[in-house]
């Protein structure tokens, strides 16, 4: 698990509410505070759509429902001339990019193994941490596919041009 600032986060919001960026990652969970608080469940609910629909095979093929989805309701309550309190979000990997990335990293982990690869976002008080975390199956000592993953999701906000700092630890 890894800990970052992000170091500019009114660009993190355009990238994250205007852009496909996170896209392909799936909301497990989200809270944002305004003048209310909205809490978001992100268990999918196919039984919503019907098989014509043309967002049914997205979400019936998880558990979860893909940020694509959510982000423009997301965006309609965080804009405006005011930042929101606070917001939490909890992405995670869909099945088909778990197991991609699981391999993808040189560890002694299978997919199985695994039951999430997590991206947390947290504003509060004018600061954006990103927390990252790995659920697993199995109970192991091995620390390779979360120090991966961490180092994955440093290279994806690289890529994005995100800025960001590891969190000082306060020890």
């Amino acid at each position: 698990m890894t800990a970052l600032s992000i170091l500019d986060v009114k660009e993190f919001m355009n990238i994250l509410l205007r852009t496909d960026t996170f896209d392909s990652f799936l909301l497990s969970e989200g809270s944002i505070t305004t003048c209310m608080t909205y809490l978001l469940d992100g268990h999918a609910r196919a039984d919503f759509f019907s098989p014509e629909d043309e967002h049914y095979e997205l979400v019936a093929q998880e558990s979860y429902i893909p940020f694509s989805l959510v982000r423009p309701v997301c965006f309609q309550i965080i804009r405006g001339k005011r930042p929101p309190s606070s917001f939490k979000f909890v992405f995670l990997l869909s099945a088909e990019n778990l197991k991609r990335t699981v391999s993808s990293i040189n560890s002694g982990f299978s997919a199985e193994d695994v039951s999430g690869m997590y991206l947390n976002l947290k504003y509060q008080n004018q600061q954006l941490i990103c927390t990252t975390g790995i659920s697993c199956r199995i109970f192991s000592m091995d620390k390779s596919l979360e120090h991966g993953w961490d180092d994955m999701v440093k290279l994806f906000f690289r890529k994005h041009g995100i800025a960001v700092e590891p969190l000082a630890s306060h020890v």
